[in-house]
């Protein structure tokens, strides 16, 4: 079952504890860690997970072991996010590693994206657009109560909310053109 509660102000405390720890054990590995998701906008309902995005060069045995050696797991699976309509071009842009947290951990979805990708950028333009726009996020976080009261699988909650996603990044993407919108610094 998908749950979705009140925005908690102990989230941004505990994505700062988590990515520090993450911090230390990447070093220079990660060039941007960042609290993305619902959980990383104030006053947003939202899953009780906190999403976190490491930015990286590339993929490289050294990041899976420096995160294996704080006790993620990385699965034997290749993942790659949902594709909006209309993007155009090289499909490694929506490649990610997605990184299982340790059972002494609370829980979160750790994505780990390359640097200046489609996918890397996609989130934290969703956020910050989802920051300034108040009435957006609020209607976000109706649908998405919507969508955890009234599907009968669970497990299909993603593929559902992922258009309605896209409709709101393609709103972010215009304001992003209009206001001249850049990727701020790392949160972590």
């Amino acid at each position: 079952m998908v749950e979705i509660v009140n925005y908690k102000t102990i989230w941004a405390f505990e994505f700062q504890t988590i990515a520090k720890r993450q911090r230390s054990a990447l070093g220079d590995l990660a060039l941007r860690i960042d609290h993305i998701g619902s959980t990383s906008v104030p006053g947003l309902a939202a899953k009780d997970v906190i999403d976190i995005q490491i930015s990286v060069a590339e993929f490289s045995s050294e990041v899976i072991a420096a995160m294996a050696s704080i006790g993620y797991s990385l699965p034997d699976k290749r993942y790659y996010d949902h594709v909006p309509p209309e993007f155009e071009g090289d499909q490694k842009n929506w490649q990610k590693m997605y990184f299982k947290a340790p059972e002494s951990q609370r829980r979160t979805h750790t994505h780990m994206r390359v640097l200046g990708y489609a996918n890397q950028i996609y989130p934290i333009l969703f956020r910050d657009y989802l920051r300034c726009h108040a009435g957006m996020a609020q209607a976000y976080a109706e649908l998405k109560r919507r969508l955890a009261a009234g599907l009968a699988d669970p497990n299909t909650y993603p593929e559902v909310k992922d258009p309605a996603v896209d409709l709101i990044y393609f709103a972010a993407q215009d304001w992003a053109r209009e206001t001249g919108w850049q990727m701020g610094p790392s949160d972590a």
